[in-house]
């Protein structure tokens, strides 16, 4: 099996952790390693022995390639859409570059944001689908309800399970609460986990059957499409061009002849803070803590704070995440409302929803520590052997100090060397370059001053990334 690995979402309901620019898949929520990473090695552990193609949004790229290197994990390739158009579209994609690369090859789909604790449970299933998949049918992973649950898409079946496995009769889409109960209570019906598993000719031919607008701009958008090392960018043109829409909509509620297999594998889709609440470990009181807190008093809540001190008191049934620059507190019962919160910042334009005060780039990350009128401090990181790119800024001058690390700085035609406690003056208009050529990370501090500090202010002279 080759697996796809869908890292494309944005993970609202998870703000103010999970932003547009840095989302839940690349946030180690309970943990050492990062929900992708979780994703990809467990696959690696369940006897997936080729890599896995990754199809994720173009701003997302390094982040995706850089977590692959951490876990010493490279991917077959690194498919990069110029604009999300759902789960529709990117299977397409995939199945077209698995055909083209590998032939009719079994390909298993799996979204990059879930939890699976057991992953003996998780192979076995794995190894069944495969095993339906090679006969040529078009498999969903589905889930024994917990609860009657609005948050989920439902999957009936035309009869009850025979060695867990059955023939699909419907896919049914969130449904109001009195249906989720009567679902739950019923015993034919479960969540649908958003996995697949299929042959990429099955799956090309009900596209071609079911979708095939979407078939032909993905189609013309690979035909088009450029290799940039591990990248594959998809054609910008023809893929915006591409209707929006999910698997489940384009093809599986479409498929007559399709398959579940129950998956029994303690499976969450880390989809809203009460889940992650619900699937984590708690203490006497019901409480599920992150970071530094000190509870008194309270109950059966959910308090992140990574980075400050929360302290809370006779608190009961809460969420609390506390970011360095926002700050959630909500009703465990009423979290639901947070899609309208993140609605309504997105609609005044808050960069709070768009990036994290720490900002990462390939080459490391800056975080800005504080801005006024005409200045800006940033605390910057350069990783081991990496540089930023040659380049001049027409608006701002900046002042840079080494504080860890040794610098390698370019000014003009001029190279020199920086160590700790020196510094050096880049004046408006200059070209200039940040390396480090040592393995260990280097750390400086820039203070920018000028009457315009926006991060477009940035002519790239040469850059190593592409960008």
């Amino acid at each position: 099996m080759i697996p796809v690995v869908l890292c494309g979402g944005s993970g609202t309901r998870l703000w103010p952790l999970s932003r547009k620019l840095f989302p839940k898949q690349f946030h180690s929520l309970f943990g050492q390693r990062t929900l992708i990473q979780e994703t990809v090695s467990r696959l690696i552990a369940s006897g997936c022995s080729l890599p896995p193609v990754i199809i994720c949004n173009e701003e997302h790229r390094f982040m995706v390639a850089g977590q692959m290197d951490e876990i010493n994990q490279p991917p077959e390739k690194i498919i990069l859409e110029p604009v999300g158009k759902g789960t529709g579209p990117a299977v397409a994609v995939a199945a077209r570059f698995i055909e083209s690369k590998f032939g009719d090859q079994i390909m298993g789909v799996f979204p990059a944001d879930h939890i699976i604790a057991n992953g003996k449970g998780f192979t076995e299933t794995l190894g069944k689908a495969s095993k339906f998949a090679s006969d040529g049918d078009l498999v969903t992973f589905g889930i024994t309800p917990k609860r009657p649950d609005t948050g989920y898409g439902y999957i009936r079946l035309s009869e009850p399970l025979t060695d867990s496995a059955g023939i699909v009769s419907a896919f049914i889409e969130k449904p109001s609460f009195d249906s989720a109960e009567k679902f739950f209570s019923d015993g034919n019906y479960f969540w649908n986990s958003g996995m697949f598993c299929f042959r990429a000719s099955r799956i090309i031919r009900d596209f071609k059957r079911f979708a095939p607008e979407i078939l032909d701009h993905v189609d013309r958008a690979i035909e088009m499409s450029t290799i940039d090392g591990c990248f594959l960018r998809l054609d910008s043109e023809r893929f915006n061009q591409c209707p929006s829409d999910s698997i489940d909509y384009a093809i599986m509620e479409k498929v007559l002849d399709s398959r579940m297999v129950k998956l029994d594998a303690e499976w969450d889709d880390v989809g809203s803070w009460s889940s992650i609440w619900s699937c984590q470990p708690k203490d006497n009181y019901g409480n599920v803590k992150q970071g530094n807190v000190l509870l008194k008093e309270t109950s059966d809540s959910l308090i992140v704070s990574n980075h400050s001190l929360a302290a809370a008191i006779g608190l009961e049934n809460l969420i609390i995440i506390n970011t360095p620059d926002a700050l959630l507190v909500a009703n465990r019962d009423q979290i639901d409302m947070l899609k309208e919160v993140v609605a309504e910042l997105l609609e005044k334009g808050s960069e709070e929803v768009i990036q994290h005060r720490t900002v990462y780039r390939p080459w490391g990350s800056f975080n800005s520590i504080d801005r006024g009128e005409r200045f800006q401090v940033k605390r910057i990181i350069v990783d081991p052997f990496k540089k930023l790119s040659l380049q001049s800024h027409k608006h701002r001058a900046e002042h840079w100090v080494v504080v860890r690390g040794q610098a390698e700085v370019t000014i003009d035609n001029s190279t020199f060397t920086l160590c700790e406690n020196q510094s050096t003056y880049i004046s408006p208009g200059t070209i200039h370059r940040l390396a480090n050529h040592n393995s260990t990370p280097l750390e400086i501090i820039e203070i920018q001053s000028g009457d315009y500090l926006g991060e477009d202010d940035i002519e790239r002279i040469e850059d190593e990334y592409n960008r």
